[in-house]
């Protein structure tokens, strides 16, 4: 398993789907995945620390489990089957939940958990960015701290 940082989403044109955007850290590998809209604007919520007046789904579920005595230690992101990735939480307990990706993003990023994936994944799905390509990286990145959580909205 190697460790990942979640860089950020964006919309995908013309097809209007939202991507997470994750990269290696310690490496030059990087991992989209197609995700929904809701779920675009969960984990931009997390990464831009929006706090809504009433929990969402994401939230309501990290309340769940610290209020059950229980630790997210890990999200990993396990295999891509027909195109499809999946995913597991990890939990403190020793307990694994079988869950989408973009929901196990969301929930790292609330708990504060490390996202890990799998290397047979990265080998697959992932996009090796050279260093002279770095620059289109820095740019996709200055969209992401102009983008709210609005423009995931239909």
């Amino acid at each position: 398993m190697r460790e990942v940082d979640v860089v950020g989403v964006r919309v995908e044109m013309p097809s209007n789907q939202p991507i997470v955007l994750l990269r290696e850290v310690a490496g030059d590998r990087y991992l989209p995945i197609w995700i929904g809209a809701v779920e675009a604007t969960a984990i931009a919520f997390a990464q831009q620390g929006v706090v809504p007046p009433r929990p969402l789904t994401h939230d309501l579920l990290r309340d769940v489990i610290a209020s059950t005595g229980n630790t997210l230690s890990e999200v990993r992101i396990t295999s891509m089957q027909d195109g499809v990735f999946y995913a597991e939480l990890h939990f403190a307990s020793g307990v694994e939940v079988s869950a989408r990706p973009s929901d196990s993003i969301a929930l790292a990023l609330r708990t504060g958990a490390r996202i890990v994936c799998a290397e047979e994944v990265l080998a697959e799905a992932g996009l090796a960015v050279p260093e002279e390509q770095e620059d289109e990286v820095e740019r996709f990145r200055e969209f992401l701290d102009h983008v709210t959580p609005e423009d995931f909205e239909p």
